[in-house]
């Protein structure tokens, strides 16, 4: 049986929570605010628990791996936080805690087949020309289980991500434009997309300049153009995260998905992940 595109982006779905929690789990907010970081808001410890990986990356670096943020909100967050502590001690942090935090919140899951599958799938992605999903690839395995689930997720994650950024690239979709064309197809309210940091000024730039690209209504809503674009760019993500997939086989990846769905159940129903997100995913 061969991986179609559908089971692709169902698996992203299952394990997209699994990664997530690093950025909302309280046993990660204690360890980050040990470290030094200001965790009443999410962005002060957010930016240094993605970037960690990729070392002392600066502003520059981390608004382009991860490219829907205003550089000046990474500018604001990214230099102060390896003033407050190193990239080494933020990947210990962030991995004591997600431990933590899944061991809490799975419960009587044995994760163990799931973090076995998990790892194999992981192993086998292409991270060449991913540099978030390279720079998580190189970093050392854990040897619990609920952490190799944890860390295979975000290396799929983000190996997926870097392929999402090449769709909208090819799409000739700039950071805000690729917001503001998701909101046109009903992801998510504009409200979420706030987060990113660019202001009303800017977002209505974007919007105007897909107004004139045939891909916006003067409403904001997306024209027949514009949702074909869209539906272009998540299908080109699901083609460049399949091989891994399809490596594995429909047989296996469908283990995993009936191995951590209970999992994906407990972190959704524990109420710690948001309603609505930019990724066009809710709980």
């Amino acid at each position: 049986m061969s991986i179609e595109l559908g089971m692709v982006r169902q698996m992203w779905k299952l394990l997209e929570p699994v990664h997530a929690i690093v950025y909302y789990a309280p046993e990660v907010f204690d360890r980050s605010k040990k470290l030094g970081f200001d965790v009443e808001t999410r962005w002060p410890s957010y930016f240094p628990l993605r970037a960690a990986p990729l070392g002392a990356a600066g502003p520059e670096l981390v608004s382009a791996a991860f490219y829907s943020f205003n550089p000046a909100m990474v500018r604001a967050h990214v230099p102060a936080a390896w003033r407050i502590t190193t990239p080494r001690d933020v990947l210990e942090a962030r991995l004591a805690g997600v431990g933590e935090a899944l061991r809490r919140l799975a419960g009587d899951h044995d994760v163990t087949e799931a973090a076995d599958l998990a790892r194999r799938l992981a192993e086998t992605t292409g991270t060449a020309g991913r540099p978030l999903g390279a720079a998580n690839a190189d970093l050392p395995w854990p040897t619990d289980p609920h952490l190799v689930l944890w860390h295979a997720a975000t290396i799929l994650r983000e190996t997926r991500g870097d392929g999402h950024v090449a769709a909208l690239l090819t799409a000739g979709l700039d950071p805000t434009e690729a917001l503001v064309s998701f909101a046109a197809v009903g992801a998510a309210p504009v409200e979420v997309f706030e987060s990113r940091g660019w202001s009303g000024e800017q977002w209505a730039d974007a919007q105007r300049r897909l107004v004139e690209r045939g891909w916006m209504n003067t409403d904001g809503t997306a024209t027949p153009v514009g949702e074909a674009g869209r539906d272009e760019v998540e299908r080109t993500t699901d083609e460049l995260a399949a091989p891994a997939y399809r490596q594995l086989g429909a047989e296996k990846v469908g283990r995993l998905a009936q191995l951590v769905m209970p999992v994906t159940m407990a972190l959704v129903s524990s109420g710690l992940l948001p309603m609505r997100s930019t990724l066009g995913m809710g709980r």
